[in-house]
């Protein structure tokens, strides 16, 4: 069963950073591409930023270019986003992601509040 647990989450200032971690589970990550969306209230769920299965590759949303960055773990079985000089937009509930066989599979999500 595959299982995605998002951690690191919580409450910080406009300006700071904050690391988000995805353990993965039941599933092979290693050949596996992973994202990362995020809902905030009142929104539809949105891409944030995603990385191959080979790690080479990273795309993100123009809202976070620059400032999100995406890494992989593959000892861990761990994805990572590094976010950096949060603003207020971006608080969100953010989840981790993956796909297989074309089914979505998502992380029960983690909640990221930037506020003074």
């Amino acid at each position: 069963e595959v299982q995605l647990v998002e951690s690191g989450g919580g409450l910080v200032q406009p300006g700071g950073s904050l690391r988000l971690s995805c353990a993965a589970f039941g599933f092979t990550f290693s050949s596996s591409a992973m994202g990362w969306f995020r809902q905030a209230p009142g929104k539809e769920r949105e891409f944030v930023g995603g990385i191959s299965w080979s790690g080479v590759f990273t795309y993100y949303a123009d809202s976070v270019k620059g400032r999100f960055a995406i890494s992989r773990d593959y000892a861990k079985s761990t994805v990572a986003l590094q976010m950096d000089s949060l603003v207020p937009e971006d608080t969100a509930v953010y989840y981790c992601n993956t796909a297989r066989y074309g089914i979505q599979h998502w992380g029960k999500g983690i909640q990221v509040t930037v506020s003074s």
